[in-house]
């Protein structure tokens, strides 16, 4: 099996009004919609799907559901500091959760979070050295 990640899925309550986040907000394009479903673009061979809640159950199963919030972070990667404060102040703008402002993290970078309309958490980062050479595109 290949060392790669092809589509990563998230149950959403409600396509339309995260299609109006991601699209619309933030200014992803969208690269397939289906009824019940939009995938995005999120890298050279990594589509990022929003799938119905309802939908994504009768397929893999029922969503444990409980107070918290997901036990996973989704990331992106920037090459500095102030377009961490963009992206951050660009989320907020479109209607994101501003979940904490960022800060100098005790790993040696500078991240801050938001969460999408179904409270996934987003983490904005610059992470100087070998990740973000790894993950930001040109650098």
């Amino acid at each position: 099996m290949d060392q790669r990640i092809s589509l990563i899925t998230l149950a959403v309550a409600d396509v339309a009004r995260s299609r109006a986040f991601y699209v619309d907000g933030l200014g992803w394009s969208p690269e397939l919609e289906a009824p019940g479903g939009l995938m995005l673009r999120a890298g050279e061979h990594l589509l990022f799907s929003l799938w119905s809640a309802t939908e994504f159950e009768e397929e893999v199963g029922p969503i444990s559901r409980g107070p918290g919030v997901a036990p996973l972070t989704l990331a992106h990667n920037v090459a500095s500091k102030a377009e961490v404060d963009d992206v951050l102040r660009t989320a907020r703008e479109a209607g994101a959760d501003p979940v904490s402002e960022a800060v100098d993290r005790d790993w040696g970078g500078y991240s801050g979070y938001f969460g999408d309309p179904d409270g996934y958490r987003w983490e904005i980062a610059c992470a100087p050295g070998q990740v973000n050479d790894i993950v930001v595109p040109g650098a």
